[in-house]
């Protein structure tokens, strides 16, 4: 028999996002309230990508992702796509590059729910190049828009560099 002991790993990303959201907002609006909004949001975003940066240095360590091809084929077999958190439209699939755009975001729908519509981007979009910067330094990323941030869609952009 194995005990195994879930860790918080183990949960759906949404539900992660959802928990650390459930202890996270009311803390950052107190201290906004006690500091100042900008001030607030600047040391919790310098903190998360810190995090964010670390995570995907850890996730490196685990699983190296060297080339375009590589993340395309991580990126459809785990995390918010495979778990439904996500609707994708991939719009570039090569050798070269990998792209695609965010059509429905249920992390959007999650904070607005929370009443915490403005803090999403603070708390979850603002992760993504610090994540990839630890995860796959070697790939270049590019994101111009986010449904957080009211686009029609979020544009995930990844290329092989020269």
């Amino acid at each position: 028999m194995t005990d195994k002991t879930a860790t918080v790993d183990d949960l759906p990303l949404l539900e992660r996002r959802r928990i650390e959201a459930m202890v996270l907002i009311p803390v950052i609006r107190a201290m906004q309230a006690r500091f100042g909004v900008d001030e607030v949001n600047d040391v919790v975003a310098d903190a998360i990508k810190n995090l964010a940066r670390s995570q995907g240095a850890a996730q490196r360590e685990a699983h190296p992702i060297e080339t375009v091809v590589e993340l395309s084929q991580r990126f459809r077999s785990g995390g918010p796509v495979s778990e439904g958190s996500l609707t994708i439209e991939v719009v570039e699939d090569d050798t070269e590059r990998f792209g695609f755009d965010v059509t429905r975001c249920q992390f959007v729908e999650m904070y607005d729910e929370l009443e915490a519509g403005e803090l999403g981007f603070l708390l979850s979009c603002n992760r993504d190049f610090a994540s990839f910067e630890g995860m796959a330094p070697g790939l270049e990323f590019n994101r111009t828009q986010t449904r957080m941030q009211g686009a029609s869609h979020c544009d995930f952009r990844y290329r092989q560099p020269s």
